[in-house]
């Protein structure tokens, strides 16, 4: 492993014990990944929207409604690489409808909470279950397809996520406008029954059947629900905030001297080692810091500083998730052809400058100029989401791959919690009318140092798996 990626033998060992995934079955289990992902994505969307409704309904404040959307994106943090873990040591077929049928159940827990408290618990719970799905997922992409068409598989994957986070608010408000809120978790059901149905389609790989350390998964619960949290709390309690980072750094230390030496850690440090992996996920939390300090940014901008409207600025932005949509469907065939590194480049330089004109043009008397820039910005984002994706995974031996999904949801997590704590700085230290167009223009540097960090990093070994 002389530049950090592993070694072929591992991919041929791992192909010839796989199963042959055909036809319809195979058409089954991709659907069956997609459907579970949309779900998840959808759900955090659509609750987003609901959350003044919710807090009136339950007599809550609307700083006590946060904890709604807190609770799921804390569980999905720290649940991430321990159900990667899981996987690998019971199969992550098993893991998965586990997750599937866990967030299904608090789903309903959801739609029938008396109180705020047990709807909070029972969003944790749906978080834990989105997190085994998010984390295992593209682990079937790696054994129920041949290796040139990951990167188009990884396309797919990306196409639902921005389908259904750009569908979320709307159809959240659609259902709002019908029916009660408990309806928008009511509607889970029938969805995760029949993705936990489709699960039977998924392959049944072997699982290491290695215990999975219950003292390391406690320490990373502790590492990174520390670090969201201090996040969370630092614009109105930085006292606080800086204790969550002692304790989020304490646990770092303990983690990195229990796991380090161990062959198949739950933090994966195995990986970690590995050059062309380690410098993808840098990246992808660097590109994800960007997104996140966009997306906080943009709303403040269209609303404040150009006067629109609620209903206008979702319309403004829907260039971006639509493009990440319409690249994310071509760009399957093209990571074959040319180098991933390249791509990440280009696609890091074109997400950057879209959100520096954004930054620097005058708009106040054409806010419909967004339109082609935001256009730019989710071309590059996708561009560069779906080749480091496929780096990423292919960087990792096939028997890591569960591993590697949980990395890879980590350092979309951590960039976002990190762009969104970055934004709350800026509003904080400087003028609401500044902080936007600051904020964009941090994002874009953040996009730039993601290019850079992509072209200092080697393609990982093509080895055609099945």
């Amino acid at each position: 492993m002389d530049d950090g990626t592993f070694m072929s033998a591992d991919f041929g060992a791992i192909a010839r014990g796989a199963p042959e995934i055909r036809g319809a079955q195979r058409t089954a289990a991709v659907a069956c990944v997609l459907a579970a992902l949309v779900l998840v994505v959808l759900d955090a969307a659509i609750v987003n929207v609901a959350l003044p409704v919710i807090a009136s309904s339950l007599h809550a404040s609307a700083a006590e409604s946060v904890r709604i959307m807190t609770a799921y994106q804390l569980a999905l943090v720290v649940g991430l690489l321990p159900s990667a873990a899981l996987g690998e040591s019971i199969g992550p077929r098993r893991a998965y409808a586990a997750g599937v049928a866990l967030f299904t159940a608090a789903s309903v827990a959801c739609s029938i909470a008396p109180s705020l408290f047990f709807l909070v618990a029972a969003r944790f719970l749906q978080g834990l279950g989105g997190a085994s799905i998010m984390s295992l997922g593209i682990t079937f992409f790696r054994h129920i397809l041949p290796q040139e068409e990951l990167g188009a598989a990884i396309g797919w994957n990306t196409l639902a996520v921005a389908f259904a986070s750009a569908a979320g608010p709307s159809v959240g408000a659609v259902v709002l406008s019908m029916a009660s809120w408990r309806w928008l978790f009511a509607v889970n059901l029938p969805l995760g029954v029949l993705t936990l149905l489709f699960t039977r389609a998924l392959p049944r790989i072997g699982g290491t059947h290695r215990k999975v350390d219950i003292v390391s998964v406690a320490v990373n619960a502790a590492f990174f629900g520390a670090f969201v949290l201090g996040a969370e709390c630092l614009p109105e309690h930085p006292e606080l905030a800086a204790l969550y980072a002692a304790l989020s750094a304490l646990s770092a230390w303990l983690l990195v001297r229990r796991e380090w030496p161990r062959k198949a850690p739950v933090i994966p440090f195995d990986l970690l080692r590995a050059r062309s992996f380690r410098l993808s996920v840098l990246a992808s939390i660097c590109c994800f810091i960007g997104q996140s300090a966009a997306m906080v940014s943009l709303p403040f901008y269209l609303q404040h500083e150009l006067a629109q409207s609620v209903l206008r600025t979702g319309l403004l932005m829907t260039p971006w998730p639509l493009s990440v949509a319409l690249v994310a469907s071509w760009m399957g065939r093209l990571t074959n052809r040319v180098s991933g590194a390249r791509l990440c480049v280009t696609g890091g330089i074109t997400l950057a400058l879209g959100l520096l004109v954004a930054a620097m043009l005058p708009l106040r008397a054409q806010p419909g100029f967004l339109i082609p820039i935001l256009f730019l910005c989710g071309a590059g984002f996708g561009l560069f989401q779906v080749a480091n994706n496929r780096n990423m995974l292919l960087s990792a031996p096939p028997s890591r791959s569960s591993a590697a999904g949980g990395m890879q949801g980590t350092a979309r997590l951590t960039g976002q919690t990190l762009g969104g704590a970055l934004m709350t700085v800026l509003f904080t230290v400087t003028a609401s009318s500044v902080a936007p167009r600051l904020g964009l223009a941090v994002a874009a540097g953040a996009a730039v140092l993601a290019a850079l960090i992509s072209g200092l990093r080697s393609e990982p070994a093509t080895v055609r798996c099945f």
